[in-house]
């Protein structure tokens, strides 16, 4: 008998070919169920995805529009028939959503809700339609300052994305001119105008500090949101005391430990 072990069923598809032995190939991996597809990848199970596109593209678009949405435009130019089609169409919606989860519409409390509601989120979303030169309007001056400027606890209020449900804290905003400052409400206008929308707290933390950078041109901007989450604390894990802290360095902030360190220590945060 010979002294070479049998070679197994799984290992006969791979001969030895012209004296080079052939590996076996590395099976695709299905995906998630969850994303309802049968499609096969091959490599890492995780299911990789392109960067938002509220980050990738510029800051600023040509008419003065920043990381607009889908209809930004539409809710711009609609008429004032057009904008009350929309509300109109909102409402109904709601009510859908009221008769679904077991509600009376017709009963006293909420017989105007869908409307009061429709015209809430048209509020709540009106950052889309803000145009970022009416913002900052004429508020960029020359001025020989080289030092950190620093607004700090400015109050934000914003909707999550994932679960539609408010999420509010306070946003630090710093930068180091360079040779350019801006008004100081300029700054509070410009967190207001991306916090109302739909995000989640990193891409705001970001939008901000993109958009500031690319007004001044800056030797740095640095800005840190703390912020509590409803999604998180009334449903959920329903951890009441929790917040949530994000930050983006760009420029010196980012380069020079130093100078993160003394914005930090400023805040209180170090």
């Amino acid at each position: 008998m010979s002294d070479t072990p049998a070679k197994s069923s799984a290992s006969s598809e791979h001969e030895e070919l012209n004296g080079t032995y052939s590996p076996r190939p590395i099976l695709p991996i299905k995906r998630s169920k969850l994303t309802g597809s049968s499609e096969f990848h091959v490599g890492t199970p995780l299911q990789t995805r392109v960067a938002s596109p509220c980050t990738l593209n510029p800051p600023i678009d040509s008419d003065g529009l920043s990381w607009p949405s889908q209809g930004a435009r539409k809710r711009i130019e609609q008429t004032p028939e057009e904008a009350e089609a929309r509300e109109a169409r909102i409402a109904d919606a709601v009510k859908v959503i009221l008769h679904e989860l077991g509600e009376d519409v017709d009963r006293e409390g909420l017989l105007e809700t869908p409307e009061r509601y429709a015209r809430a989120m048209l509020f709540f979303t009106k950052g889309y339609e803000d145009n970022i030169r009416d913002v900052i309007k004429r508020a960029v001056f020359e001025e020989n300052h080289d030092e950190m400027v620093i607004v700090r606890d400015i109050e934000i209020y914003s909707l999550c994305e994932h679960h539609l449900v408010p999420f509010f804290g306070k946003a630090h905003i710093a930068y180091i001119p360079n040779k350019r400052v801006l008004g100081l409400s300029k700054l509070a206008r410009l967190a207001e105008m991306y916090a109302r929308r739909f995000q989640v707290q990193e891409r705001l933390t970001k939008q901000i500090a993109m958009a500031l950078s690319e007004i001044l041109r800056p030797r740095g901007v640095a800005v840190v949101i703390e912020a509590t989450h409803m999604c998180m604390v009334s449903r959920g894990v329903q951890k009441t005391g929790s917040s949530t802290t994000t930050s983006c360095m760009l420029g010196c902030f980012r380069d020079h430990q130093k100078t993160r360190e003394e914005f930090l220590t400023l805040l209180g945060r170090k």
